[in-house]
Formats: structure tokens, sequence, C-alpha cells
């Protein structure tokens, strides 16, 4: 099974952020849902995509660990506190 970081089968490189990297999944999603591509393009969008998302997920475990290295409190605990999301205005939702 090809590893994570592998390129050999001609896949472009993750995007440097994880914005980016959410917006090449949208692409790939879309493609995948408009039934234009042949079965081998299905297959090879698809892989892609489970990168994109392993990368995607391994971005977000990364950034939650440095939130909970920031939080930790005096002691050495950690001191979690509920994040509140600003409300969010309608911004063009897709």
């Amino acid at each position: 099974m090809a590893e994570q970081h592998s390129q050999g089968n001609g896949a472009e490189p993750a995007p440097a952020d994880f914005a980016a990297t959410v917006e090449r999944l949208e692409q790939l999603v879309e493609r995948l849902e408009s039934g234009e591509l042949s079965l081998e393009g299905s297959l090879s969008a698809f892989e892609q995509g489970v990168r994109l998302t392993r990368d995607a997920q391994r971005r977000l475990d990364e950034a939650e660990l440095r939130v909970r290295t920031l939080t930790e409190g005096e002691a050495g605990g950690v001191d979690l506190q509920p994040f509140d999301a600003p409300a969010a205005e309608d911004d063009g939702e897709r």
C-alpha cells in the first residue's frame, strides 16, 4: 500500500495550507459527483481525496495539540476553556 507522502502515481503534492487542502477536496468531490470521470479517473480522484483527507486530519490533530500546549495551566494540567465561535454571518455558504 502506498504511503501518504508517496507521489509515485503522478498525484499532486498536498497543498501548503489547510484551506487549500479543503478547497482541493471540494473540487475533487465536484468532479466525482459530476459523473464525467472514467472509472480509472474516479479511482484516481478518490485516492487523491483519501490522501488529502488524511493530510487535513493530521493538520487538525497538530493544531489541537498546539492549542492544548498553549492552554496548559501553571500546575502542569490542561486548562481547557470552551471555545465560543463567533456568530457566523451569511458568507455565501455553499
